[in-house]
């Protein structure tokens, strides 16, 4: 009833050549299967994602390209492309990130264009975005401002002027 497709089978080249490696492992234009060039044609593979697992505790800023998990403890800032944040971890500093899955804890702004709060999420500090979800049963308590550029960070977000002394701290 159904037959095998032979459209991505190798099949006999012209002069009834092959690309199956003789027993000796070697192609019959005599070269391995290993030495052949990488073909720009192949896409590239995504790299897993990388996981700091809940036994981990980072004090300092992680900066990568990539996707990360995290499960542990983080005292610092994260940048990412996709960062997520188990339901086991804490994130005290800033996050910026494409897509921000936050399923524990994050003290501290958030920046993302697309930020999820799961119903586990509970976070203290603002959240700067393009799209936001927040489920039924999330903790959040601080700011959530609309941008269509939350990851620009140089400007649109003022920063606060410094505390003027009291009067009553003032010398006399």
């Amino acid at each position: 009833m159904f037959s095998k497709s032979k459209i991505h089978e190798p099949g006999p080249k012209a002069g009834g050549e092959t690309d199956k490696p003789a027993t000796d492992g070697t192609l019959p234009s005599g070269r391995s299967g290993n030495d052949l060039p990488p073909s720009s044609s192949t896409p590239r593979v995504k790299p897993a994602p990388s996981v700091l697992s809940s036994d981990l505790t980072i004090t300092g800023n992680i900066k990568t390209s990539g996707d990360i998990q995290i499960e542990g403890v983080v005292e610092g800032d994260i940048r990412a492309h996709l960062l997520t944040v188990g339901e086991s971890a804490t994130i005290k500093g800033e996050i910026i990130a494409d897509d921000v899955v936050v399923n524990g804890r994050v003290v501290g702004r958030v920046r993302g264009l697309k930020v999820r709060l799961t119903s586990s999420a509970r976070v203290e500090g603002d959240i700067i975005h393009k799209t936001i979800a927040i489920e039924s049963g999330a903790h959040f308590e601080g700011s959530v401002q609309r941008q269509d550029d939350p990851l620009q960070t140089g400007q649109g977000t003022p920063k606060l002027a410094p505390p003027t002394p009291k009067e009553a701290d003032a010398p006399k």
